[in-house]
């Protein structure tokens, strides 16, 4: 076989993700923090760029004109803020009384620096720099909403959750007020006791207590240690710090062979059980977006102006110092730079604009729970919002990590409000999977004598007489989940009750 070169040509299509693309997609996932550190280091780099010390509203027909030359599909122009229709209709379920889209419901309340608005179309495609994430040590926050993910927490229940752990110093303690907490979700008291409950079974042992005395008891209960006169002897440590040792026997009803055990395994245990993990200590939390309830049913969304760096191309410098590059080494670098300032100022704008387009929809889905609290959180994922505002997944999933919403009930990351549902037995609106677990604990709560003990085949039947499509194994879970005993078990507790 005779061997030879030859000249073929093929075409073909492929993604290639340039350097200023990748500056894109990494600005967009970045924090305001992070945001901050990226654009001081840009700053001393480039000698081009300078930041922005306008008023916002100084030059509002420079900065319109200036966005309009790179924004083909965006929320209107100067659009700082989106307002969306709040009013509550009696005869409209919670979740459908947001109408306005946040595509097209911006309404500018001034004019808005060119460089904090941006193109809210087609979205940034590249995966998430998995190195950096899988390199940077866990932290305690990591560990436990890594457990609440594998819990099988949902909806509601898991949005508390949520709240509590972002609630927790690096010591494992709980450092909210849960009648507060409460009353800032719109929840029941007890509905959030339960929930941390549930939480103070996760590792490492001792985690979401509220004082030591409780840190030590979860621990103490975790051996099966926790017996009277152990708990007298966690009453008493006021004593056991005086070193009060007739004291505390008479408390503990005790002799002194004893109570010298009982401390030694007191001090086996750690009063701070989140101290072995590391991590970044944590950062003050800045909102990137605002949410306030404004006048005719509807619900002001804006951004933070606080958190966005506000930029400029010093074009008189730049034709200066290109003016007076001699080499074809300084016109290159000189040109570089100004590529390099002008795609960062249009990707910051991009960000911004982006944020405000993915927080807007967000806040139209889930009004019922601004209005009403989180028992009305709607199912939703990130697709319903991508297909909405026309972006992709990817986009939106950067969009609301580490960014973060100020809202009437409280600060919230804007992953909070994504939470699954359970599908309709007629076809209609998916029911959220919280409200579904709490008609499951209403059902149990209601049973007073072992033949009203409902089985999770039974409870599947009423579910479905009400409208709720759901599964045997899925009403099992979510007993389990909520630390209900089978049936069997709950007869015989019964039973032994009576």
């Amino acid at each position: 076989m005779a061997l030879g070169a030859r000249l073929e040509l093929r075409q073909g299509q492929g993604l290639v993700i340039t350097p200023q693309l990748q500056q894109a997609i990494k600005l967009l996932q970045l924090s305001n923090l992070e945001l901050e550190a990226y654009v001081d280091g840009e700053l001393e780099r480039n000698p081009l760029l300078q930041r922005d010390d306008r008023d916002n509203e100084a030059e509002p027909e420079v900065a319109a004109r200036e966005s309009e030359d790179f924004a083909s599909d965006q929320i209107p122009d100067g659009a700082a803020e989106a307002q969306m229709d709040m009013s509550h209709d009696a005869e409209s379920s919670p979740g459908e009384r947001a109408t306005g889209d946040s595509a097209e419901a911006g309404q500018a309340g001034g004019a808005i620096d060119w460089s904090r608005a941006g193109n809210g179309g087609s979205g940034f495609e590249d995966g998430e720099d998995m190195e950096s994430r899988l390199s940077r040590e866990k932290s305690l926050s990591d560990h436990l909403h890594d457990q609440l993910a594998a819990a099988g927490f949902v909806g509601p229940e898991a949005a508390a959750a949520t709240v509590l752990i972002d609630s927790v110093d690096e010591g494992g303690y709980l450092r909210c007020d849960l009648s507060e907490t409460a009353e800032r979700l719109g929840c029941d008291l007890t509905f959030l006791e339960d929930v941390l409950r549930m939480l103070q079974g996760f590792e490492p042992v001792g985690v979401f207590a509220r004082d030591v005395r409780e840190c030590l008891m979860i621990q103490l209960k975790d051996r099966n240690r926790c017996d009277p006169a152990m708990l007298a002897l966690l009453d008493n440590l006021d004593l056991l710090a005086k070193r009060d040792m007739p004291g505390l026997r008479r408390a503990c009803g005790v002799d002194d062979e004893d109570l010298k055990e009982m401390i030694a395994e007191l001090r086996a245990l750690t009063p701070r059980p989140g101290a072995s993990f590391g991590g970044e200590p944590s950062q003050p939390v800045t909102p990137d977006v605002y949410v306030r309830e404004g006048l005719g049913g509807m619900w002001n969304v804006e951004l933070n102006t606080d958190t966005l760096p506000r930029l400029l191309v010093d074009q008189r410098y730049h034709a200066r110092v290109a003016g007076a590059a001699r080499t074809e080494q300084e016109k290159v670098f000189v040109s570089d730079c100004l590529t390099s300032a002008n795609w960062l100022v249009k990707s910051l704008d991009q960000r911004a604009k982006t944020i405000l387009k993915v927080a807007s929809e967000i806040v139209r889905q889930q009004d019922g729970f601004l209005a009403f609290g989180v028992e009305h959180l709607r199912p939703l994922n990130l697709k319903t919002v991508a297909d909405a505002i026309g972006m992709h997944e990817s986009t939106v999933s950067r969009v609301t990590s580490n960014k973060y919403i100020a809202t009437p009930r409280g600060l919230f990351e804007l992953k909070f409000f994504f939470t699954s549902g359970i599908a309709s037995t007629g076809g209609g609106e998916a029911h959220s999977s919280e409200s579904v677990r709490h008609r499951i604990r209403q059902l149990i709560d209601a049973e007073n004598t072992e033949i009203d003990v409902h089985s999770d085949d039974r409870i599947v039947e009423i579910l479905k007489e009400t409208g709720v499509d759901i599964a045997r194994r899925t009403v099992a879970k979510y007993r389990e989940a909520m630390r209900i005993p089978s049936s069997v078990e709950r007869r015989r507790m019964l039973k032994e009750a009576v």
